[in-house]
């Protein structure tokens, strides 16, 4: 088990989903059910993916479910271009693609790692 403060990916993805929130709030009322609810779900997904997986009991359960977070992550990341074709959040906030990049090579690097460690 991992203690998830202490995880930097998990700290990055909290803070991902704080922004998601933030920008998902200005899209319109009528994608309420729609993109806003899809992008929600995604970012909080990739944060309690992480923390399921630091929490199992071993580094082959922590693998699964960082690839599901990371999974999450493109899923994000997908809807999020899907939002910006669409006009429905400006282009300020064009970093928070980074921030996702970001996340899905961390997400990598930790599973090539805990590999490593199980070989």
């Amino acid at each position: 088990m991992h203690k998830i403060q202490d995880l930097k990916i998990w700290q990055k993805a909290l803070d991902l989903c704080v922004s998601i929130y933030e920008i998902s709030a200005h899209f319109p009322a009528d994608e309420r059910f729609g993109l806003t609810s899809q992008v929600r779900r995604s970012c909080v997904s990739i944060s309690s993916n992480i923390a399921e997986g630091a929490g199992r009991n071993t580094k082959g359960e922590f693998i699964h479910f960082l690839g599901i977070a990371n999974g999450s992550a493109y899923e994000l990341q997908t809807q999020l271009i899907i939002a910006k074709s669409l006009n429905l959040y400006p282009l300020e906030v064009e970093g928070i693609l980074d921030k996702i990049d970001e996340i899905q090579k961390m997400c990598y690097k930790l599973q090539q790692t805990l590999k490593a460690k199980n070989g």
